[in-house]
């Protein structure tokens, strides 16, 4: 099993690995062989190497006394940054682990150069756990057959505290000019670049400086890309007869193009199906559609950038490109907002990037809701083609029309109609809730609530509806069979019941419905408090006599009597609570000023119970034409009277 601490000694063992190979030492035939043969080694690459020449090596003559190259070969400081953060970014998550990052560790390295007269010394000092540089060896290194002076002080002072990064002068020897080292700069034709080739200097002669090489530079006309970092590696470890860059022209940087930021996804096909916390699909949320509302920000252009001009070597002036700009894809109902970049929705609905153009649809045309769609929930209005199916849902802040059936199905709008062309098979399971009116062609075993009309051309069939203001069958069949239906003012059909009785069937005006739901819900609960309320008595009475008769109890009976007499006090608090709601929804039942009626135009079947306000009025034969109203306390029957429909509006296009 593999745990924490084995992932954190391997990881060590390696890291230490790591560290021991700071550097090799190479023979090889050749220069460029001595370093690929380190590259393996170093497991890096030949361009990220840098090298010490230990010996040089010959070719010899004719083949004969060939002398091989010996080189101390190590990777760039570059190079192992970029290895360590590669490193890092492979260690441990911190919200997981809490291994501390390690220091690369690194020797202090020296190096000795002889220019002009002079001595010079730089001195670099360790990293980590890394070696420092001993006096002894740079003393040991500077003194050669030409050396006059050597300031061993200087150096063993340089020695601890590094030089930073600055050769410092520390001897004197025997400088012959004529064993110097030559420098030759070569500037591209196209200014773009310059290199230096360097000859290595024999004995007593002096060694190529930084100062030299940007003297020389100048002097060829190089004003610009003068790259002293490169310079100072050279001088720090020359590669003689090679030429190595050291100064390049300033490319220029052409402007990056404006480019558009989209908050929205664009591309239909990445829109995924919605997850549960535990990971479970539901297969109904396919999640294909984007909701905005007014004022959303839906997407933002990025300007355009200036190019940056560039310089060659000699100072010569490259042009750039500036960015192009683009046109912002403003489709239908969008807007721009005050900043000119970024576009914002000017009305709710579903949002789509089509033909290069961002569009807000405040319509949802859909074939059919089912499977392929899924439970559809926008922010507009829905118009489907064809049927909904069983078990989906439609949910929208608009209107919901539906040209098919309604099957077992939940659709609810916020503030909107429904429209159902041809009718609502509920199954008992369908729930219709309409923030507007309903507009059907018949409704059968589902649950209805809506805030204003239920308008039926057909029949309602053994359902549950409730209207604020309205249930209104005006078709020629116009039939109300079984159920419940509630009305604050009419409900008006040609036939309700059935002959011989059936289903039962109730009606119920002249009342907010809400209202007297509400009254039976609390009834219902001060039922429950009031048993509650007699067994927390008697309780106490038990376990007060018991207290009586002892004198004391034990702590747990104790806590037990404290327990119900505080709940006591509660039911006592809620019961009154309700008591006072009860009194004002009652009071405001009785000062609704519309008393309801129910109306038929063809036949009251015998079974039907109708409520007009609190009083009930059973009709034991059948009646034909009548309207049931309340009056003077009780439910009296009279003519016919047409539904009044002086503010029903028929929604556009529905035609029933």
């Amino acid at each position: 099993m593999v745990t924490l601490e084995t992932i954190r000694k391997d990881m060590e063992a390696q890291l230490a690995l790591d560290n021991s190979i700071q550097s090799v030492i190479v023979n090889a035939d050749t220069l460029e062989e001595a370093l690929q043969d380190a590259a393996v080694q170093l497991d890096s690459k030949v361009s990220t190497l840098e090298y010490e020449i230990i010996e040089k090596g010959s070719d010899g003559f004719l083949g004969l006394a060939k002398k091989p190259w010996k080189l101390r070969i190590y990777p760039t400081a570059e190079a192992m940054a970029k290895r360590k953060k590669v490193k890092d970014d492979a260690s441990f998550d911190a919200e997981n682990f809490y291994e501390e990052v390690k220091t690369v560790d690194q020797d202090g390295m020296f190096y000795i150069r002889h220019f002009g007269d002079n001595i010079c010394l730089k001195v670099t000092l360790p990293v980590g756990k890394g070696r420092p540089v001993e006096a002894k060896q740079i003393i040991s290194e500077a003194k050669r057959t030409d050396t006059l002076s050597i300031d061993e002080d200087l150096i063993r002072k340089l020695a601890k505290n590094g030089s930073k990064d600055q050769y410092e002068v520390v001897g004197q020897y025997k400088h012959v000019p004529a064993g110097d080292a030559l420098l030759v700069i070569d500037v591209s034709k196209d200014e773009m670049l310059a290199t230096v080739t360097v000859t290595p200097p024999s004995l007593s002669g002096a060694e190529i400086s930084a100062e030299q090489i940007i003297r020389n530079l100048e002097i060829q006309g190089v004003v610009a890309g003068i790259e002293e970092d490169k310079i100072n590696e050279f001088v720090d470890n020359p590669a003689y007869n090679v030429p190595c860059e050291v100064a390049a022209a300033v490319k220029p940087q052409d402007g990056r193009d404006a480019y558009m930021v989209f908050h929205f996804e664009t591309d239909p096909t990445k829109l995924k199906i919605k997850e549960s916390k535990n990971g479970l699909v539901n297969f109904k949320e396919l999640n294909q559609i984007q909701n905005v509302v007014k004022g959303q920000p839906l997407a933002q252009k990025m300007p355009p950038e200036r190019g940056k001009a560039g310089k060659t070597l000699k100072g010569r002036y490259l042009e750039a490109k500036n960015g192009k700009d683009i046109r912002l894809p403003l489709g239908k109902n969008v807007e721009l907002d005050k900043d000119g970049v970024t576009i914002l929705a000017s009305m709710n609905g579903r949002v789509l990037f089509e033909s290069e153009r961002i569009n807000v649809e405040p319509v949802l045309e859909l074939d059919a809701v089912n499977i392929k769609t899924g439970n559809i929930d926008f922010l507009g209005t829905v118009v489907v083609k064809g049927n909904v199916e069983d078990g989906y849902d439609v949910k929208a802040s608009g209107n919901i029309e539906v040209n098919g059936t309604v099957g077992q199905s939940h659709l609810k709008t916020e503030s909107g109609d429904i429209i159902v062309s041809q009718g609502i098979f509920g199954h008992d399971v369908g729930v219709i809730q309409a923030g507007g009116s309903l507009w059907a062609k018949f409704i059968q075993s589902a649950k209805v609530e809506v805030e204003k009309f239920v308008i039926v051309s057909d029949s309602i069939m053994n359902s549950e509806v409730t209207a604020m203001k309205r249930v209104i069958l005006n078709g020629k069949k116009a039939q109300i069979t079984g159920g419940h239906l509630f009305a604050t003012e009419e409900i008006c059909a040609k036939n309700i019941g059935s002959p011989g009785g059936g289903a039962e069937t109730i009606l119920e005006v002249g009342f907010d419905p809400r209202l007297k739901q509400r009254l039976a819900d609390i009834q219902d609960e001060q039922n429950s408090l009031m048993r509650e309320l007699e067994e927390t008595e008697n309780n106490i009475i038990t376990l007060e006599n018991f207290k009586k008769q002892r004198r004391t109890l034990p702590k747990e009976k104790q806590d037990h009597l404290d327990n119900l007499k505080k709940r006591k006090e509660e039911i006592i608090v809620n019961s009154e609570k309700y008591a006072t709601e009860v009194e004002q929804i009652l009071q405001r039942l009785h000062e609704l000023k519309v008393f309801g009626k129910v109306k038929a135009f063809g036949t009251v079947y015998a079974g039907v119970k109708i409520y007009v306000r609190d009083v009930v009025d059973e009709v034991r034969s059948d009646v034909k034409s009548c309207t049931f109203f309340f009056e003077n306390g009780f439910v009296r029957r009279g003519k016919y009277e047409e539904p009044d429909m002086t503010d029903v509006k028929a929604p556009e296009g529905y035609s029933s």
